[in-house]
């Protein structure tokens, strides 16, 4: 069942990218890389790191790039994630915030740095557009965390009051 909800929320995850990525400045989130966190702090290494293979290589596939590129840095961030996900307590927003900022900046790190080390394409590394990145995924990821925590009570809450009404 866990497949199958790494599955659906990466194909969000990239639907709602590229649609909104009109609106949303360039290089600003990363909704790919935020499922990849997600999974890998809920549940662990090993389906971070799978996560973040499969999410790298979707990314890698539609967005016309260089295969493997994304889905290496997602892999190393998912199982990163993971890790710190089974050994630390990240259950507040601001250990959340601080796993998913760090996320983002290695995300970035690793998939520029391959790009420059092989010579395929330059950046131009600028410190407040990473900043931006990484502070623009770690608070919409919070978010969504926060946001999946509170719905399924939030949708047993309104059950229980239909019936407390009637």
């Amino acid at each position: 069942m866990k497949v199958v909800w790494v599955i659906l929320a990466t194909a969000a995850a990239v639907a709602l990218q590229t649609t909104l990525d009109r609106w949303i400045p360039l290089g600003t989130v990363d909704l790919v890389l935020i499922v990849v966190v997600y999974f890998a702090l809920t549940s662990g290494r090993v389906t971070g790191m799978l996560t973040g293979t499969f999410a790298g290589l979707v990314q890698d596939a539609l967005s016309g790039a260089v295969i493997g590129m994304a889905g290496l840095s997602k892999t190393v961030v998912g199982f990163a994630a993971g890790v710190v996900g089974t050994q630390f307590i990240v259950a507040h927003s601001f250990s959340r915030f601080v796993v998913f900022m760090l996320a983002s900046l290695v995300d970035q790190l690793i998939f520029r740095g391959l790009y420059e080390g092989l010579g395929l394409r330059h950046f131009g590394w600028s410190y407040a557009q990473l900043a931006g990145h990484a502070l623009g995924n770690a608070v919409l990821g919070v978010l969504l965390f926060k946001l999946t925590e509170l719905l399924p009570g939030a949708v047993e809450r309104r059950r229980h009051a239909r019936g407390l009404r009637r």
